[in-house]
């Protein structure tokens, strides 16, 4: 058995019921549950259709979302979430970049990385070594003036967390931001990589090993063996390249507003919903979510 849900977004939210009957007609699927009004709704189907990304097509143009999963164990027992582009809105480095006068070039470099296109590593050490000499007051400076959170994300948090999950931020940022977003959001802990400084200003070394795509996975597998608990049973989330393999490794993993290189290798894709779409997912309803 799956589970079809659709969702718009919740700032104009604009799901009409006469879509939602056609296509649960047209699948030959379950009673329709709405999980929030005029925003997202969702019914059981028997089988996986076989049209699912025509028709996935289809309602990306009408600003709908399709997201088809496993009725069983939708409920997942951890969240492990990327945090630049995913629980802020912002890529961290990027932000500091703009500071010490070289955003244009970081930025570039940024996008080549997630979107795959450049290694990671190599990418993060030549972004790092352009914010050679940048005070490492900035980063809190950035933190204060330039980070917002992702709509949503505290609730996710705070809805999970109140279900028994286990919330984990795991980024190939730097630890200086997610200790701040991990404690802000309520995650229970959260790793990254290390911007070295000395005398009060950064070297523009980044530090070893550094963290990224298989990091990811590593933290993954490392946690749920931990905890006692299956990588099935975990949720990820995540928008860049080297988020594919915790996505594609969870029972569970959602691109967020992701890279049209990265959209493509997942079958859980949200473009419209926010970060409460985590939840809806899971079959959670609007009536359920815990404020954070």
């Amino acid at each position: 058995m799956f589970v079809c849900t659709l969702l718009t977004d919740p700032a104009a939210p604009s799901l009409e019921p006469a879509l939602i009957d056609n296509l649960r007609n047209a699948w030959g699927g379950g009673d329709v549950q709405w999980l929030a009004v005029d925003e997202v709704a969702a019914f059981s189907l028997e089988v996986m259709p076989d049209n699912r990304w025509e028709v996935w097509a289809d309602l990306q143009r009408m600003g709908v979302d399709l997201v088809i999963v496993p009725l069983d164990g939708r409920r997942k027992k951890m969240l492990i979430a990327d945090m630049d582009s995913t629980m802020i809105q912002q890529e961290c480095i990027d932000e500091l970049a703009d500071v010490a006068g070289v955003g244009d070039r970081v930025k570039d470099i940024t996008a080549g990385a997630m979107n795959g296109e450049l290694d990671f590593e190599a990418a993060i050490r030549e972004r790092v070594g352009l914010l050679k000499n940048l005070p490492e007051s900035v980063i809190g400076d950035v933190l204060a003036t330039r980070i917002t959170m992702m709509p949503g994300g505290a609730t996710l948090l705070a809805t999970m967390k109140a279900h028994g999950a286990y919330a984990a931020l795991v980024s190939g940022g730097f630890t200086a931001f997610t200790s701040a977003v991990a404690a802000h959001l309520g995650f229970d802990e959260n790793r990254a990589n290390t911007l070295l400084a000395s005398d009060g200003v950064l070297t523009g070394e980044v530090g070893m090993p550094i963290l990224g795509q298989q990091a990811k996975v590593d933290a993954l597998v490392e946690i749920t063996t931990r905890l006692g608990i299956a990588v099935e049973d975990v949720l990820a989330v995540g928008d860049g390249a080297n988020d594919l393999g915790m996505l594609g490794r969870a029972g569970i993993g959602v691109a967020l507003h992701a890279k049209p290189a990265v959209a493509a290798q997942c079958d859980v894709r949200v473009n419209f919903g926010d970060l409460t779409a985590l939840l809806y997912v899971q079959g959670y309803a609007r009536s359920e979510f815990v404020s954070a």
